[in-house]
């Protein structure tokens, strides 16, 4: 029972700290600013796609240095994930997001160390063409949500928009690979 509560009280104090240092982080001008702390653009792994076909994707996020993201499945219940979400539409759905493996770090408001992302991280979606989808150019849209925080603080929950330009052509036009050293990290 002793040891219960002193986890408890280890967990309150944990949740507490980050409350008052995301709040004095608020009140102190220590903002993203005009500068955004994490950058983003999604890619496909082909020029174009056909109809009835699965196609790669990826959004390759920078993460501003002395910063870092949490993981997809972040090591502590109250870290907000990173979690990486597409639209789908009528000629587009998503079969399947890739999350990349956090690295662990240490860090002084933690007893433990924490999966994070920090630097280039690639996101991985995999995409199903419609089988009936018409030539064309389609936008597929959706947003990278994260919570940026440095070794003592962390910044409010923010969201980047990414979008994709998706040139779906007939069966008879040959594809080309792009992006072949993003596609390598996935």
């Amino acid at each position: 029972m002793e040891g219960r509560r002193e986890h408890g009280f280890k967990m309150i104090r944990r949740v507490l700290w980050v409350w008052i240092a995301t709040c004095w982080v608020a009140g102190s001008g220590f903002t993203q600013g005009s500068k955004p702390v994490v950058k983003a653009e999604m890619v496909l792994a082909s020029d174009a796609v056909h109809p009835n076909s699965t196609v790669k994707a990826a959004v390759v996020a920078e993460v501003a240095p002395g910063f870092h993201i949490n993981d997809h499945k972040p090591t502590l219940e109250y870290l907000i994930p990173t979690e990486f979400k597409l639209e789908p539409s009528e000629q587009i759905a998503v079969k399947d997001v890739i999350y990349p493996k956090g690295t662990m770090k240490k860090f002084a408001f933690s007893d433990s160390p924490l999966s994070v992302y920090e630097g280039k991280v690639v996101f991985g979606a995999l995409l199903q063409i419609a089988r009936r989808a018409r030539p064309g150019v389609y936008t597929l849209r959706g947003k990278l949500a994260y919570q940026a925080c440095n070794d003592h603080a962390c910044l409010p929950p923010m969201s980047v928009p990414v979008s994709l330009e998706v040139k779906i052509v007939e069966h008879s036009v040959s594809l080309k690979r792009v992006n072949a050293d993003v596609f390598k990290q996935i």
